[in-house]
């Protein structure tokens, strides 16, 4: 259809703006999910970019999060503020527009420092995902706001600190905000040819604590009740998940002691991977099943702690709709548009889940993610953000994908 002249002006002024060198200054600090210091000041940098914008800005305190040590005990962790923007509240269309600002990365992790590669890639911590997604997001909106559209319609921007460990503190937040929305964009990174995430699976994460009785491994074994062996027994049979539409992964047992004593606790850690809302049920059932029968043939307690964080995201009508409506702004500015399934999950599984369509790797090319060779395509800026601005322009004058 091409782009009107309005479209036209949005797009240059959103690839005018010099997002490489915010991206770097951004990169530049860590912000591990865990480093509250680094969070912190990256919430600081945040709100004074997204300030630019003319709306209500705020940093809205994590929700408690609780936490399995390997001893079995439960305590409290913390995580960063998470920055909400509200713009025009009461318009009749409603958008909504998510990211995070916590990468992998620790402070102690030996990955902190920035390069530019041979073939133009800026390698770095967090460059791709998603440091380069919220400035491109950024760059956008600005663009959206200078038009004569922009009062036709309202949005919320989230920015939560907590992504990478799956958004424990943020959850209840990211399900207020998509309430009443028509449609969401996250920026999560694209694959490096541009290619987005089409459906993905869901996830849920336990950590399962089982008590069993301590005695002497010589003297008297058989009155103790081995609670590692009860966690081994329990990850086999969690194993035999497997299968079409489910994945599942024990990953870990802490616990243990001396080798001279029957050892009473212990701590699995499992993840399960469903394809769809059926899955999850199986999964569900699944666990309890096994948890039941574990706890009565070795004669040991088990807690579950835990949950499915991250739901299945199909794509049904709306969303397939909204990823028409950007592969076509994609074809009007030379860009070709294309999407499959993945493994991965993100916020965008918990936006679908309030019933509103998402495409949630609008952000930068790149890849090699959640790894010291993590690179983004600094050409890939300008281009995303010419393509979200007219995504969102097109959203805004339809009202819906």
């Amino acid at each position: 259809m091409g782009l009107s002249g309005i479209e036209q002006r949005a797009c240059e002024a959103a690839a005018a703006v010099p997002m490489l060198d915010q991206v770097q200054a951004w990169a530049a600090v860590n912000s591990g999910s865990r480093n509250l210091p680094g969070l912190t000041t990256m919430a600081g940098l945040l709100a004074d970019a997204f300030s630019a914008l003319p709306g209500k800005l705020e940093l809205v305190p994590p929700d408690p999060v609780e936490i399995v040590d390997p001893n079995g005990s439960v305590r409290a962790v913390q995580h960063g503020a998470h920055l909400l923007l509200t713009m025009r509240p009461d318009a009749p269309v409603q958008l909504l527009f998510t990211g995070h600002y916590d990468t992998v990365f620790g402070a102690d992790h030996p990955f902190q420092s920035l390069k530019s590669l041979d073939d133009g890639r800026l390698n770095g911590p967090g460059v791709a995902d998603m440091k380069g997604g919220l400035s491109l997001m950024l760059a956008a909106l600005k663009a959206v706001e200078t038009t004569p559209a922009a009062p036709s319609f309202g949005y919320q921007v989230l920015i939560d600190s907590d992504e990478e460990v799956g958004s424990p503190s943020s959850a209840a937040l990211i399900a207020r905000a998509a309430q009443g929305k028509a449609a969401a964009f996250t920026y999560e990174p694209a694959l490096p040819d541009g290619t987005l995430a089409g459906a993905r699976g869901g996830s849920g994460n336990f950590s399962i604590v089982v008590s069993g009785r301590s005695a002497h491994a010589g003297r008297n074994p058989e009155e103790g009740r081995n609670a590692l062996l009860a966690a081994a027994d329990l990850a086999l049979r969690l194993e035999q998940a497997i299968g079409p539409g489910l994945k599942a992964n024990p990953a870990k047992i802490d616990g243990g002691g001396p080798n001279n004593v029957v050892p009473d606790h212990a701590v699995l850690r499992v993840n399960f991977r469903p394809a769809s809302p059926d899955d999850e049920t199986r999964a569900r059932a699944h666990l309890d099943q096994a948890v039941a029968q574990v706890a009565a043939a070795r004669d040991v307690r088990i807690h579950v702690h835990g949950g499915f964080g991250r739901p299945p995201k199909p794509l049904d009508p709306a969303a397939e709709r909204l990823f028409g409506l950007v592969k076509s702004c994609g074809a009007d500015l030379g860009l070709n548009i294309g999407w499959k399934a993945t493994g991965g999950v993100c916020d965008g599984n918990n936006i679908a889940a309030c019933g509103v369509p998402v495409v949630d790797t609008m952000g930068a090319r790149g890849g090699a993610i959640h790894s010291e060779e993590e690179f983004l395509i600094p050409e890939s800026l300008p281009e995303r953000a010419m393509l979200s601005t007219l995504a969102i322009l097109r959203l805004a004058d339809r009202g819906r994908p």
